[in-house]
């Protein structure tokens, strides 16, 4: 089986790697080919990766390529984990956002909404690129954000794009740690969209726990998600919300801390990674030690402001031990080369599974996944608050889709204007004035 991960210079793929050097099975991945634009990150990727492998006798052989043809010559399995613009696109996503007084979070509000509008018409190059040459590879969408872009890719590839992120898989675990049952037996009642949504139940041997953690408050507040929302409010929407949610229910705490803070995520990412790509030129530095520190320093400072806004104090180990995005994604894989019958939460499109959304649009639930693909699982309807936040989202998402396919300018600043965390028009216009300005990218927004 062959594997191809676009984007491969990215910091997160040794996680990947690392995954599938624990996979021993027959059937596995046995060659993986990375494809970045970015010479050097390529170069240093590959040094972590061939540390990684060491001592490991069926290690999948790695390729590096510039060459998107040449990467995408007969992989089983394509991985989408683009950034376009790279860490400096985030970091001036997130400025123009807060010097107009809203949010400049990376998939949330009006940093996201400019990152899909320049992402979306790559990602959208790359699924027509795909289905031509690679018409019967399974692609598995990370890019953020990860359920537009998803939507994005499946006009072209169908169900064999897949989206997968790792916070509701994260957030079910650490429910059912708190609840003192396995992880592993536990079935979640999750639904909503990328970055926007709620687990509801979390059953074990046919039994929902959930209402016995909602009626503890001492249980409620020994994880992270009870020390970010508090006990009180989780209790009153009778449900545990996705960490993303906390843009949405403190937003004003939220972009104070951010304008406040002394300098954007992005920015901080930005100078963490550029050091670690600087420090692994270097043929004597150990390339998997100094990317094992450089991770360990950005999961323990992950939402650090909205943790600081709540009073949640630093992260436990316990919380960064989520399961990970890998894991999902060879999950993914092993269900989908092998047939072997699994449940996930995964970005999948809708298929009637939410009344209050059409056939297409994508949405994040627990899905069916075997060598057929992914199906999601039928939900129970929407409470009348996720109705409206899913259906709102979900409109900003189709503005940024239409401006991404048309170059329409009013299409740009409809997406900024409907989202909830943005408060007028003016500000959205001003929002594409400040975007099209610092981002060369968005020249392409172009008609009225």
């Amino acid at each position: 089986m062959k594997l191809t991960i676009l984007g491969g210079g990215g910091f997160r793929v040794p996680l990947v790697y690392g995954a599938l050097l624990g996979d021993h099975a027959e059937g596995r991945i046995s060659r993986v080919t990375l494809y970045d634009t970015d010479a050097d990150r390529l170069t240093a990727v590959a040094r972590v990766l061939a540390e990684q492998a060491r001592g490991v006798h069926d290690a999948p052989a790695v390729v590096a390529t510039d060459d998107l043809d040449e990467a995408l010559r007969g992989p089983d399995f394509v991985f989408s984990a683009i950034r376009v613009g790279g860490l400096e696109g985030r970091a001036a996503d997130e400025r123009v956002a807060l010097d107009e007084g809203v949010l400049g979070q990376e998939t949330v509000g009006a940093g996201g909404i400019a990152y899909g509008l320049r992402t979306v018409p790559v990602a959208v190059a790359l699924a027509r690129r795909i289905a031509r040459l690679a018409p019967h590879a399974w692609v598995i969408n990370f890019t953020n954000p990860a359920g537009l872009v998803t939507e994005a890719m499946s006009r072209h590839l169908g169900d064999r794009v897949i989206g997968i992120c790792d916070s509701p898989v994260a957030l079910g675990r650490r429910i059912a740690r708190v609840l003192g049952a396995d992880p592993d037996r536990a079935r979640i009642d999750y639904v909503g969209l990328n970055h926007l949504g709620w687990v509801r139940g979390l059953h074990v041997d046919g039994r929902d726990e959930l209402p016995r953690l909602l009626a503890d408050p001492v249980l409620l507040g020994s994880f992270e998600e009870g020390r970010l929302f508090g006990p009180d409010w989780l209790r009153s929407l009778g449900s545990v919300p996705n960490e993303y949610l906390h843009y949405y229910y403190f937003n004003r705490e939220a972009v104070r801390a951010y304008q406040d803070a002394e300098q954007t995520r992005g920015a901080f990412l930005r100078d963490q990674q550029e050091g670690f790509y600087a420090r692994v030129k270097d043929p004597t530095v150990p390339a998997l030690a100094t990317w094992d520190r450089t991770r360990a320093e950005r999961e323990a400072t992950y939402m650090a402001e909205n943790r600081d806004v709540a009073g949640a104090g630093e992260r436990e180990e316990s919380d960064l031990d989520s399961g990970g995005y890998e894991q999902v994604a060879l999950a993914l894989m092993r269900a989908v080369a092998r047939n072997e019958r699994t449940s996930l939460i995964l970005d999948v499109r809708n298929r009637g599974t939410l009344a209050v959304l059409d056939e297409d649009a994508v949405i994040e639930v627990p899905c069916l996944v075997d060598a057929n693909g992914a199906r999601p699982v039928a939900v129970e309807p929407l409470p009348y608050h996720a109705v409206g936040l899913v259906t709102a989202v979900k409109a900003v998402e189709r503005a940024v889709l239409e401006a991404a396919e048309t170059g329409s300018r009013s299409a740009a600043v409809r997406a900024f204007a409907l989202h909830p965390l943005v408060d007028s028009v003016s500000v959205a216009r001003r929002l594409v004035d400040g975007y099209t300005k610092v981002h060369p990218g968005l020249a392409y927004l172009s008609r009225p």
